[in-house]
């Protein structure tokens, strides 16, 4: 009986190709800056296609190397343009992809830490650490992403540099491993505050407990980010990535603070200024 029934499992399996056989749930990789939007992005598409994604969020360059090492990741969406092209370069993904948004960086705290800093000198919060450190009334923590390898911790350190604060800032800082981990350090008790992705100070979640200062864009490289299937992607992978270029997917990143490519428009969420 056990045999019949291998011989019969065996015959089922030659039926169908290998693609079919493969995980129905594609993983995405994704920066995470996109925690909230593209999470909002994957559920309209979930409800209006049938089909389900699994989503992992982390840091850029870290996905950029996973890919690299065989990972299987079938739609990658980085913070960085860079790490997109350099894997089309290695044959890791179907094409050179696109542009999906450019990302903006903001200075973000609890409400009641200190006076929120004006857009004239946004990281007054750090200079105010800097001052306490010196005068020996503690050590006010300033959360930034990790420059080795997060797209946005790379645009923090430039920020602190064009501001002259990077290296007198270094007994001060504490590194999340992505964005997204030091969103949750700059709301922490012992952070003055941290330089994170505005599309993570819109969220609902963070926004009801945080306020934020946009950094000036020239202070740091473009947040160029880019989009591409992986090589050897499925038929729902390639759906969602379609998807993402369509007018309802674009407005939801421009809600969560994205700049589409060659557009100007900003988000509309309420009680937020354009700049």
């Amino acid at each position: 009986m056990r045999s019949r029934y291998a011989a019969w499992l065996f015959g089922l399996v030659l039926l169908f190709p290998a693609t079919l056989l493969k995980a129905e749930v594609p993983t995405v990789a994704a920066a995470s800056d996109l925690q909230f939007a593209l999470t909002e992005a994957a559920e309209r598409f979930r409800a209006e296609t049938g089909r389900d994604l699994r989503l992992n969020f982390g840091s850029s360059g870290n996905f950029r190397r996973q890919i690299a090492q065989g990972a299987p990741f079938e739609l990658y969406l980085s913070a960085d343009e860079a790490y997109v092209l350099a894997l089309h370069d290695e044959g890791r993904t179907e094409d050179a992809g696109v542009v999906y948004a450019i990302g903006r960086l903001v200075w973000m705290q609890r409400p009641g830490r200190d006076d929120l800093p004006d857009e004239e000198d946004p990281l007054t919060g750090v200079r105010e650490s800097l001052a306490a450190q010196a005068a020996g009334e503690g050590r006010p923590r300033i959360a930034l992403a990790n420059p080795d390898h997060a797209p946005y911790g790379v645009a923090a350190r430039q920020a602190l540099e064009h501001a002259g604060l990077w290296a007198e800032s270094a007994p001060l800082r504490v590194l999340g491993e992505n964005v997204s981990q030091a969103a949750q350090f700059a709301l922490s008790s012992d952070a003055r505050g941290g330089l994170v992705a505005w599309s993570l100070a819109l969220a609902p979640a963070l926004a009801e407990r945080s306020e934020h200062v946009l950094i000036p864009e020239a202070w740091h490289a473009p947040l160029v980010q880019r989009m591409a299937l992986v090589e050897g992607a499925g038929e729902t992978a390639r759906a969602f990535y379609a998807w993402l270029q369509e007018e309802e997917a674009r407005s939801i990143l421009i809600d969560y603070g994205f700049r589409l490519p060659g557009e100007g428009r900003q988000p509309t969420v309420a009680g937020e200024t354009a700049p």
